[in-house]
């Protein structure tokens, strides 16, 4: 599968979860802080230029999902939310990023770097990847009304 994975700034968390997705096998394109080749490797990039850069790859079909870290998680998962046919979902836990998958079709984890271990992130991979949107009745209309709450506000 091809990820873009971004985060505002490079961390050992960014740099075990991107180790994680590949020797899992997937191919990664990094953005933003996290980007190979930027220079020092720890410059930062303000996070909503790199969730808008991720989600707009997920978004034009350039990348299959995405995964996104800021400080709190939270910064990125706004702006990501923000592209249309997104939906990010910050996830603290494996739980909660197997809801996001199962209930909420979410195509672009988003995940703290102040709270994410690198145990934790291993378990939310787990997690994420072991989990699909299953369609039925109470999901779809959910999405389908989430969806129609994006277009009333399209310009």
């Amino acid at each position: 599968m091809k990820l873009a994975v971004g985060s505002d700034e490079r961390t050992l968390v960014t740099d075990a979860v991107v180790a994680e997705l590949r020797r899992r096998g997937h191919e990664v394109e990094w953005v933003g802080a996290a980007a190979e080749g930027v220079e020092g490797g720890a410059t930062t990039v303000a996070w909503p230029h790199v969730a808008r850069h991720v989600a707009e790859a997920v978004a034009a079909g350039a990348a299959d999902e995405g995964i996104l870290f800021c400080w709190t998680g939270t910064g990125v998962t706004i702006a990501a939310n923000k592209v249309p046919g997104i939906r990010a979902a910050l996830c603290a836990d494996a739980e909660t990023a197997r809801g996001a998958r199962l209930w909420n079709n979410a195509n672009v984890l988003c995940l703290s770097l102040r709270r994410t271990s690198e145990v934790i992130a291993r378990e939310i991979l787990d997690a994420w990847f072991s989990t699909r949107y299953n369609p039925n009745e109470t999901d779809d209309a959910c999405l389908t009304a989430v969806d129609a709450i994006e277009a009333d506000y399209a310009g």
